[in-house]
Parts: C-alpha cells; sequence; structure tokens
C-alpha cells in the first residue's frame, strides 16, 4: 500500500457528537482532543512522516465567549501534557499559525513544546491554532515585502518556491491527502496554497469516532485514486 508522506486532517464535528449524546460541546472538544493522541500514534505506525490538524481557526474567535474560554484552558492542557506525548512517541511538534494573538502563557508553552521537541525523529506533528489560509499568506507577503523594502529580494527572485518559503509550512512537504470528517465538504480556508495537488477525502465519521479503521479507509481510498499530472499518470 502506498502510504502519503504529508496528511492533513480537519477536525470536524466535536460539538455535534456531543450534542448527539446529550453532552455540552466542551465535552466533544475534550474527546476530540484525547482522539488527536490516539491518531498521531496510529499514522506513524502506518508509515506517515508528516500530520496537521486545524485545531482551531482565525474564524472561531466569533464563537460564543463561553465556548473560546473552554477551548483555550483545553488548549493549555493539551501543551502542558503534550510534551511528555511527544517524548513518549518522539514526535516533533510544531505549531502554525499568527501565535500573536494567544495568551502569554499559551505563547510560552507552545515555545517549551516546539523547543522541548525539536530533535525527535519520529512524527512530525503540526497542529494549526489561531490559523487561517488566507491570514498565513497574507503574512507571508507582507515579509516578503519588507525583504524587499530593505533590498533583500528582487522582483525577479519571486517564485512559488520562494513564497512557499514564507508560510508557516515552509520546511513542510505539502499535504498528499486532506481529510475531513464529519460530513462536511469544504476547505474553511485551510492551506489553500499547500493543497493544490492534494487528494482530498470526506467522510461522515465525526471527529472523536475517527479510529485508524477510518483512517486507513482514507488511505485506501487515497491508493486508489489515478492521479495525472499534466496528463502524465502518477506512480
Amino acid at each position: 500500500m502506498r502510504v502519503p508522506t504529508h496528511v492533513a486532517i480537519i477536525l470536524d464535528g466535536n460539538g455535534r457528537w456531543a450534542k448527539a449524546k446529550g453532552m455540552p460541546r466542551n465535552y466533544g472538544h475534550t474527546q476530540g482532543a484525547k482522539n488527536v493522541e490516539v491518531i498521531c500514534e496510529e499514522a506513524w505506525n502506518m508509515g506517515i512522516k508528516y500530520l496537521t490538524v486545524y485545531a482551531f481557526s482565525t474564524e472561531n474567535w466569533s464563537r460564543p465567549e463561553k465556548e473560546v474560554t473552554a477551548l483555550m484552558k483545553l488548549l493549555r492542557n493539551y501543551m502542558k501534557n503534550c510534551v511528555k506525548t511527544a517524548h513518549k512517541n518522539h514526535m516533533r511538534v510544531r505549531v502554525i499559525g499568527d501565535k500573536s494573538r494567544l495568551e502569554e502563557d499559551i505563547q510560552r508553552r507552545i515555545e517549551e513544546l516546539e523547543r522541548e521537541t525539536k530533535d525527535n525523529d519520529g512524527l512530525n506533528f503540526q497542529i494549526a491554532i489561531n490559523y487561517g489560509s488566507r491570514d498565513e499568506m497574507l503574512r507571508a507577503m507582507r515579509r516578503m515585502v519588507r525583504d524587499a523594502g530593505e533590498g533583500g529580494l528582487l522582483e525577479n527572485q519571486v517564485t512559488e518556491e520562494l513564497f512557499s518559503s514564507y508560510l508557516d509550512t515552509g520546511d513542510i512537504p505539502d499535504p498528499d491527502l486532506l481529510i475531513r470528517t464529519s460530513g462536511e465538504k469544504r476547505i474553511s480556508n485551510y492551506l489553500l496554497w499547500q493543497i493544490a495537488y492534494s487528494e482530498l477525502y470526506f467522510c461522515d465519521v465525526p471527529w472523536p469516532d475517527f479510529s485508524k479503521e477510518e483512517l486507513e479507509k482514507a488511505v485506501w481510498d487515497y491508493n486508489n485514486r489515478d492521479r495525472r499530472f499534466g496528463g502524465v499518470k502518477g506512480e
């Protein structure tokens, strides 16, 4: 079986999953966070090298204040526990997105997590927090304009490869496969530049119920695609 090098996932359905069980939305987010650890391990065991998950978007700030506060509390706890989990599983963890809007203590925990895991040689795990692809591209272009103004960048030097290097994922290969759970069939401002040639897979299973078997289904579906690039059949 041909295993994708990089899988990106939109973690959708936590709130609806909880509501269906008669539980508050925050319960769904908690269970969803626990499932991230499970899928990280299963992805690595399958041979996936990079896993990028959409945890909190730039648009999520518009959710009810109580829910946002609960999500930030969950994020704090996750960052604290993730160092131990990352070392156990040899994961290198990075956070993509605009971290400047996050509370200072969360920013410190992110810095600690990235520093403590930077030499791990297992799964490369990226967490998108306060992330939006349009925002990412705007931030990248602002840095390019600044470099041009300082004389370090000329117009004829601007290429796709250069622009990619300014993105949050600059040293990460583009996703081979994008998965969205819980039945929605849209991209939601996620990795728009990076998924230009990615295969897309949508499933009805809400994220807290997304299992090893569901991940295998997605990879099998990926294997059955007849990939063509410029009219040339992919390997």
